[in-house]
């Protein structure tokens, strides 16, 4: 039999063995997109080998040594992103744009008096945004299968006890009950029984099995997504070059993290026999967090034409913090009544770590004198490396076995140029991206392309970079139950525009 609480205020609660994070959340935080000054982002990031620009410094932390005066860069980038939805027979575009400041950062230079063979020292600090998670996209249509899967799935096994309230308790109360003692599981039963999408097999108060009580046909399904939020780091860089040939770096980088998530879910029916018609499920998601990673790095001129780079980045270790809140509605033509759970509840998960891959990097770049450079980086990260932490959690087992089942090592590839006319610069890229996933349909490999324009006044420079990526993902709609996959075609593109001052 359950107990029973009372609440003076139901606002909050903490859950002790509840758990919302999955793959989809591990590889959000583990994967990177190409940002920074218009410059680093008009050759597509291939600065691994270069140096002399201060987002250079998030590919390899020496490229800071390379600055032959100090220099600051602020950057702002006005992002668009596409997504083309296919849900069974239903398409559906979404767009959205986003302006923002996208990078600052400065680097001071130091010279070295005497005869030392450490030549030059540098110290930078960058802001960079690693990832921006604004985002929206619609996946409607009609399908064979219904929500009432997710709910009859969690509801198995869970008492039948523990879904009614008693006359003085409420909802809410035994919403926050079950969140407390019971888990996620039953949470959702409770809403799926509340709300009349599932029955019991019997009246018995100890009954553990549970039916839908809506018929099979056809449902029109509606699945709206939309996700606000950033993921940034700051850089703090203290590079070297000794004999005027060998640059040595490293970066302290500290991370962060902000993430919110709202997902709106209606279906309807027409199907005889059905004792609900409507159901509109609503899901909301708060996240923050911080974490930590190093970078080392060096350059090494081996001409004066010809230079070749290599980074180590460490995982990232991050502490996140999510908080999260439902409610339900439905309506019956049987009945002709509609029927509201909503709890006035929000619930707060525990603490958790995460752990992202750690990422090598090789690069080389030809500069041909004052009149332009050719540059390539190649990166490997593992990402069925990501684990969820503490590792002896339950929970987390299931969850670490399913993202090394599921995810693997993948390659990128970045190739960037630049011609000088006079006072103008002309700039190019192109990066490939291999997918992270085995199956590579969850998520295709990705292509990007760049292009650029700068003028430099002297100790001010102005740049302009025009960016363009593409890949594809097919997403499930619930990791439970209704597990349809949304096919979508996603396009970004961006244009970003810098200032660069020597100071």
């Amino acid at each position: 039999m359950k107990k029973i609480l009372t609440f003076t205020l139901l606002a909050i609660i903490t859950f002790c063995d509840l758990k919302a994070q999955d793959i989809t959340d591990a590889f959000r935080y583990s994967h990177t997109d190409l940002k920074g000054t218009a410059r680093f982002q008009a050759m597509s990031g291939a600065f691994g080998a270069l140096g002399g620009d201060i987002s250079a410094i998030s590919i390899n932390p020496a490229s800071s040594a390379v600055f032959i005066n100090s220099a600051a860069t602020l950057t702002f980038s006005d992002i668009s992103k596409e997504n083309t939805t296919t849900y069974f027979s239903g398409i559906n575009n979404a767009e959205h744009s986003d302006f923002n400041l996208n990078q600052a950062g400065i680097a001071l230079i130091f010279n070295s008096n005497g005869d030392s063979e450490f030549t030059k020292f540098s110290f930078g600090v960058n802001y960079a945004e690693e990832n921006n998670f604004d985002d929206s996209f619609k996946a409607a249509g009609l399908s064979n299968n219904s929500i009432d899967q997710y709910f009859v799935s969690y509801a198995q096994g869970v008492s039948l006890d523990l879904l009614i309230p008693y006359d003085d308790e409420s909802i809410d109360d035994l919403y926050a009950y079950l969140g407390e003692n019971e888990g996620y599981g039953a949470q959702q039963a409770l809403l799926g029984y509340q709300g009349f999408i599932i029955n019991p097999e019997s009246d018995d108060i100890e009954n553990t099995k549970y039916y839908s009580s809506l018929s099979p046909g056809q449902f029109q399904n509606s699945y709206n997504y939309i996700s606000t939020g950033l993921n940034g780091k700051i850089s703090f860089n203290f590079a070297a070059e000794f004999q005027k040939k060998l640059y040595l770096g490293i970066n302290l980088n500290s991370h962060f993290i902000n993430y919110d998530r709202t997902t709106r879910y209606f279906e309807s029916n027409a199907n005889t026999g059905s004792e609900t018609n409507e159901i509109s499920f609503v899901n909301s998601l708060s996240t923050d967090g911080d974490g930590f990673s190093a970078q080392i790095g060096g350059i090494y001129k081996i001409t004066d034409q010809f230079r070749i780079g290599a980074t180590y980045d460490t995982p990232t270790w991050y502490n996140i913090r999510e908080e999260a809140s439902q409610s339900l509605r439905t309506y019956s033509d049987v009945y002709d009544e509609s029927v509201i759970v909503n709890p006035d509840v929000i619930n707060v998960y525990p603490e958790y770590k995460l752990r992202t891959p750690g990422k090598i990097t090789g690069s080389a770049a030809l500069v041909l004198g004052g009149q332009g450079l050719i540059s390539l980086d190649y990166s490997y990260k593992d990402y069925g490396n990501t684990e969820f932490q503490p590792t002896d959690d339950a929970d987390f087992i299931i969850q670490n076995n399913i993202i090394a089942e599921n995810l693997k090592g993948a390659s990128s590839i970045k190739v960037g140029g630049e011609y000088r006319i006079d006072n103008w610069s002309l700039r190019g890229g192109y990066r490939y991206e291999e997918s992270p996933y085995k199956d590579g349909v969850t998520m295709s490999d990705l292509d990007g392309y760049s292009a650029g324009i700068g003028y430099s006044f002297g100790a001010f420079k102005i740049d302009a970079a025009y960016t363009n990526t593409q890949y594809s993902e097919s997403r499930s709609l619930y990791q439970v139950g209704l597990t349809n996959t949304a096919a979508i075609d996603r396009e970004f593109s961006s244009l970003v525009f810098s200032l660069s001052f020597g100071l």
